[in-house]
């Protein structure tokens, strides 16, 4: 019988962006990087930096250093989404960190008409699983969704004070809202997308599935909302705000 002698391979690290890329020599080991990101708290915006490297980096980002930045920031609310025993959330990590600490906002003649307010980067958000049972339909309070407060944009013209808010289904595919939203017909937006994930957005307005609980909830003046819902579940959507009174104004102000 022959000897046999055992080969140890060692796992091979190779960008596969370009050939010009500066990291073709080879890169760290994922466990250094991961101790290097804990170290940083998993900055989001080194990671997203660390992204745009090469494709090896992006990889790595999208599957490892977003999901431990959505495990950092929002810890409870991430345990919850993956209970079910999905290993990933829909639409992807990176997606999920964008929406965590991203406002979309919206641009003129999109998904709110000819409303125009900057989408911009948040420092805290609240999210809310009780907030998000006011804006089911009662055949679906079952569905679990996570909503954020509202991020008020203050004297928009024409459109008063306005509030963006966005969410999150939990198992959004298996979910009654997507069932409901199928039965009803409802039709993709023709040309505006997920600002988190890319994916096509179904118009809730549209589908008659915003209840009244949503509009009481957020105190929306006029009865003014809509909110959209994409395919992996991300939930996106503008309320007009009641406006302060002269009196909180002085006091604001003080």
């Amino acid at each position: 019988m022959k000897n046999v002698k055992k080969m140890i391979l060692t796992k091979q690290y190779r960008c596969v962006h370009s050939a010009s890329c500066h990291c073709t020599k080879g890169h760290l080991s994922e466990d250094v990087i991961f101790l290097v990101f804990q170290h940083l708290n998993w900055n989001p915006n080194v990671i997203a930096t660390l992204s745009c490297a090469c494709k090896w980096f992006d990889d790595i980002a999208k599957r490892v250093l977003w999901k431990e930045f959505c495990r950092t920031r929002a810890p409870k609310m991430m345990l919850d989404l993956q209970s079910s025993g999905s290993h990933s959330a829909d639409g992807n990590w990176r997606a999920l960190g964008k929406l965590l600490i991203f406002c979309s906002g919206c641009t003129q003649g999109g998904l709110y008409h000819n409303v125009q307010v900057p989408g911009h980067f948040v420092n805290k958000t609240r999210f809310s699983k009780t907030l998000g049972k006011s804006f089911l339909m009662p055949q679906c309070l079952n569905d679990v969704l996570y909503v954020s407060e509202p991020c008020e944009h203050i004297d928009q013209g024409e459109a008063g004070d306005l509030g963006f808010f966005r969410g999150i289904f939990k198992s959004f595919a298996s979910s009654n809202v997507k069932r409901m939203i199928v039965n009803r017909g409802a039709q993709l937006h023709s040309t505006e997308i997920c600002p988190y994930c890319k994916a096509k957005l179904w118009s809730m307005l549209q589908a008659n599935m915003i209840p009244e609980s949503a509009k009481c909830r957020l105190g929306s003046h006029k009865d003014y909302i809509e909110y959209y819902v994409c395919l992996n579940g991300h939930l996106l959507g503008v309320c007009t705000l009641l406006p302060l009174s002269d009196s909180e104004d002085v006091s604001e102000t003080e």
